[in-house]
């Protein structure tokens, strides 16, 4: 998936769906057997929210209920673990010491980052390493049943009605492939942005012009620098918990064992 930085900044400013489409979902439903109606619907309720039915018709050409991806988001049990538990099962060590060399190796890379960005290596790292062990594993789900299957779901169904319509919108920008794959809950990229993060966040690091979350790390890092700048990242501070930026890492995941893992394997790497 590619986008420019023009298209990222127009899209951030929300111009082509409103996001308050969000509130006005479908009838949502805890089995599948509702399924195509609810798609039937929404489809119906994004058309009158201005997406065009070319763009419905492509994205949700190959869409089902995704069983898979509803088991995924009843099971995460690893974030309930203790941090050693939580540690040992994502390999933290490992990640620290391959994450040392993938800093040594790309120094100049992680350096321009934190110019541009204010945020070092250590958590960048940390990050790309436990989402998809520095890129080697992406996700094999196809991402819009993903997103469209918990959009439907009742649990999360606001937050990820809204995470479908940005999907749409990089569908309809040619940013996202229909037939696109990823991770369990519709995550995209090197380090796993959901569709509305790649809309607001969103960076060029290899200074091509485009953003390509899939097949340039740079792209992929950056653009995670830039969703914690987002987040209040404060150039120079601390990121261990109770230092100024622990709350920029807390918005990259709700799970407070992560949250500790990014900081600890950070501080490893830097240093």
């Amino acid at each position: 998936m590619r986008m420019t930085r023009t298209a990222l900044a127009a899209a951030a400013m929300a111009a082509l769906f409103s996001t308050t489409a969000a509130a006005q979902g479908a009838r949502c439903g805890n089995t599948g057997s509702g399924f195509d109606a609810w798609v039937a619907d929404f489809k119906q309720e994004a058309a009158a929210n201005g997406v065009s039915r070319s763009v419905l018709d492509r994205a949700f050409s190959n869409v089902n209920y995704n069983v898979s991806t509803i088991r995924a988001d009843r099971g995460q049990k690893s974030f309930k673990l203790s941090f050693d538990a939580f540690m040992k099962k994502r390999g933290g060590a490992t990640i620290i010491s391959r994450g040392k060399s993938m800093k040594r190796s790309n120094q100049a890379l992680f350096a321009s980052i934190e110019r541009r960005f204010g945020v070092p290596a250590g958590p960048l790292i940390a990050i790309w390493g436990m989402e998809t062990g520095f890129g080697s594993y992406m996700g094999k789900e196809h991402t819009l049943s993903a997103v469209s299957t918990l959009a439907y779901d009742c649990r999360r169904s606001d937050y990820f009605t809204d995470q479908l319509y940005a999907a749409l919108q990089l569908v309809s920008e040619g940013y996202l492939n229909p037939n696109a794959r990823g991770a369990a809950h519709g995550e995209i990229g090197q380090t796993q942005f959901l569709p509305r993060n790649v809309v607001r966040f969103g960076a060029d690091g290899d200074g091509d012009g485009k953003v390509d979350m899939v097949g340039s790390r740079a792209d992929a890092l950056a653009s995670t620098a830039n969703f914690l700048r987002g987040h209040g990242w404060q150039p120079g501070q601390g990121y261990q918990p109770g230092e100024p930026n622990f709350a920029a890492i807390q918005g990259w995941n709700a799970a407070s064992v992560y949250q500790q893992a990014i900081a600890y394997i950070g501080a490893q790497i830097d240093g």
